[in-house]
Order: C-alpha cells, then sequence, then structure tokens
C-alpha cells in the first residue's frame, strides 16, 4: 500500500455523517470504510453518534449543533454560520495533532471554510460534489466567484455523477481536473442474504403491512420530500387497479409531505393500497427491499427550492437485491439506472410513459428478473478514493 495510507493524514470534513443517514452521509462512510487507517473524520453532532463514534475503525471528531429548526430561515443561515466556524476550527486543532496531508471536504456546502483552509494549512485539497451542492451558488454572484475561487485552489474535483460534473462545466468557469466516483453500495448495511433468508424477510415484512404474498409491491425509499416524487406513484394506483392488477405501494421514509401523501391517497380511494412504514433503521430495511417486486422513485428538478436528484444511491440498493426500477430520465439517475438494463426510465412530463412503465414491470415477472439480474451486477461495482491519490502522485 502506498505510504500515504499507512497513518491517519487524510481529514475527511463533512457537516453530516453517520449515524444521521442520508446519501451524503452514506457516501461519506463508505469512503472512510475504504481506508479506515488513514482517515480522521471531522463532523457535527447528531443523536447516538457516541456510541457509533466508538465502534469505528477510524477517529471521529465532531462539532456541536443546537437545534435551530423553529427558527425557519434564519435558523438555517444561522447553523451553516456554525458548520463553518466549527469545521475550520477544528481542521486547524486536528492538523496540529495528526500533521495530516490532505483534506477530503465531502460535499459543497460551506465551501469558504475550505476556502480558508486551503490557504491556512499546508495540506491539498479535495472537494466532492453531489448535485444541489452545485446548484446553490448561483443564486448569488458573490457566492458563484467564492464557489469557483474554491474550486480553483483544489486538487481535483470528484463529482458523484456525469450530470453532476457536465452541469458543472456547463455553469461554471473551472480549470481543475474533474474525476467521478459514483456512490456504492455498502454490504455491511444488509448483508451476505441468501436466497431462502431474503424469501423468509419478504414474507415477514408483507405479513406485517397486510400485504398478500402473491401481489405486486412497489417500493420507494427516502425524505418525504416534493422532488422524490411519492405522488406520481400514487396517482398511477387506480389505473393500474382497474386493469386487474393486485398492486400495493410501500414507502419507507419520513417528511413534511406524509399529510398530503396521506390526503392523496384518500382522495382517490387507494388509502388501503398505500402503506406508510416511516423511517426504517438500516438493520431492517434489507426486509422492505426483499418485500417489493420492483422500486420505483420518480424523481424531478424542483425549480422552486433547486433540488434535483445528483445520483440516487437507493437505486443500486434495490439492484442489490435483484430488483427493478422505475425512475426519470433526469439528473444523475442517468448513471445508476440503465434503461432496459437494470431497470426502465420514462420522462417525467410524460404521465402515461410513467405508468406504461409500472404497467410493464407489474405484469412481466420474466422482465423483472432480467432487469435485476442486471441491477445486482451494477450494484456491485466499486471505484477505490485511493485511486485520486495515485493521480496526484
Amino acid at each position: 500500500m502506498d505510504k500515504q495510507f499507512r497513518k491517519p493524514n487524510i481529514l475527511v470534513i463533512s457537516r453530516v455523517f453517520f449515524p444521521n443517514t442520508g446519501g451524503i452521509q452514506e457516501y461519506a462512510y463508505n469512503r472512510c470504510l475504504q481506508d479506515p487507517e488513514s482517515v480522521i473524520v471531522l463532523s457535527s453532532k447528531c443523536e447516538s453518534d457516541k456510541e457509533f463514534d466508538e465502534m469505528q475503525a477510524f477517529p471521529i471528531y465532531r462539532w456541536p449543533m443546537p437545534i435551530l429548526g423553529s427558527f425557519g430561515r434564519f435558523g438555517a443561515i444561522f447553523k451553516q454560520i456554525l458548520n463553518m466556524f466549527w469545521s475550520m476550527v477544528l481542521a486547524i486543532r486536528l492538523y496540529q495533532r495528526y500533521q495530516y496531508h490532505y483534506i477530503e471536504w465531502c460535499h459543497g456546502y460551506d465551501f469558504p471554510a475550505l476556502l480558508l483552509l486551503s490557504y491556512l494549512l499546508p495540506v491539498k485539497c479535495f472537494i466532492y460534489l453531489h448535485g444541489d451542492d452545485v446548484l446553490c451558488p448561483q443564486k448569488n454572484p458573490v457566492l458563484r466567484w467564492l464557489f469557483e475561487w474554491t474550486l480553483e485552489r483544489t486538487k481535483i474535483i470528484v463529482c458523484n455523477s456525469n450530470f453532476t460534473q457536465n452541469y458543472l462545466k456547463e455553469h461554471f468557469q473551472i480549470k481543475r481536473p474533474i474525476h467521478i466516483i459514483h456512490p456504492t453500495v455498502r454490504l455491511e448495511k444488509f448483508g451476505q442474504l441468501n436466497l431462502n433468508q431474503q424469501n423468509l424477510l419478504r414474507s415477514q415484512i408483507r405479513q406485517k403491512h397486510q400485504i398478500p404474498q402473491k401481489a405486486i409491491v412497489i417500493l420507494s425509499v427516502g425524505r418525504l420530500v416534493k422532488r422524490k416524487g411519492f405522488d406520481r406513484v400514487i396517482q398511477n394506483l387506480p389505473a393500474l387497479l382497474a386493469e386487474g392488477i393486485d398492486v400495493y405501494y410501500l414507502i419507507c421514509g419520513q417528511g413534511h409531505m406524509e399529510s398530503e401523501l396521506r390526503k392523496l391517497a384518500e382522495n382517490l380511494g387507494v388509502t388501503s393500497r398505500v402503506i406508510f412504514a416511516g423511517f426504517v433503521i438500516d438493520e431492517e430495511l434489507a426486509g422492505y427491499y426483499a418485500a417489493c417486486d420492483l422500486f420505483s422513485m420518480l424523481t424531478f428538478l424542483d425549480t422552486k427550492s433547486r433540488s434535483i436528484e445528483g445520483f440516487g444511491i437507493v437505486y443500486l440498493e434495490a439492484g442489490y437485491f435483484s430488483k427493478p426500477v422505475i425512475a426519470s430520465q433526469i439528473g444523475g439517475v442517468v448513471d445508476a439506472v440503465f434503461h432496459g438494463e437494470n431497470g426502465l426510465l420514462a420522462d417525467p412530463n410524460y404521465p402515461e410513459e410513467i405508468l406504461a412503465n409500472m404497467r410493464y414491470l407489474c405484469t412481466d415477472e420474466t422482465l423483472r428478473q432480467r432487469l435485476g439480474k442486471k441491477g445486482k451486477e451494477l450494484a456491485t461495482r466499486t471505484t477505490l478514493h485511493r485511486m485520486l491519490y495515485q493521480i496526484t502522485a
């Protein structure tokens, strides 16, 4: 192994980290698991972090983060200021202790802190971009200028998808090298389950939610926010049921849209067919993937909040369980879902395409098996982050 991986000399900074869950958290944690002897993690405090940190093979340091949800926009701004302040101060303190050589900034948010660190410390910096963090700096010309300045201070820019890379090149003046490292499925999250174990989990989850064993189950996993497109699946249930398809929709996640989604299901007369499982911990999530017949996440660009799916690791997780995917042909989704290979893609602005794809996968078991088999293959692809250091050597 290269000498830079013989001691902790890479500071991984992520404003959110496990056990707090989410796409960036999963991405950052997977990166650390690749080289646990080489990384030091710096992040914000969260619930149950002490127990989690003690179990890790790498040191984790955290800054305090007060609960500011009731303060609205002011609270969000103050939280961002705290993230920048603590990440910068503690990064300097940790340098005094470890004399690390590299900083990996795991998201584009709070980037002014990275800009300052690039001048204050004799280290090489890498920045990871995921999608929304590229959209945000465009709102303000000063932020845009600072963002470009920050990127020019890094050795390498890492994007999670071709979409993120292309968007960055089209909207910013960038001269630094850009590399793509896709998110990967953390196998430890689910374990090595054989077919019998998956079938048992499938049966248990269906019994828990009173779903017939032979019914078709569509699954979605994610925060209940508008751009995830949960409502688009619900809207198509009446048509599928009218065609005689015994279909149920299982939703794992929580968020502010739950009441709206429940109301939509009630208005369409499909309340008994839409099941809200709430937040599901990792240890139980495998059962939900096993219980479904196909996975759907019909994301779209939310122009109001300037939010888009930069990749979508849940598509790969579904593939890991050999489940075919229905998704929108937008953003970084096309790096995770390949039409006709591991799933079916539809234009999110054409409801008839979405319905047709649902009909195909609900009624064609052979197609589901073929797409699911390819999904399993794609889900196990891994790019090692240490290749970044071979490039800069």
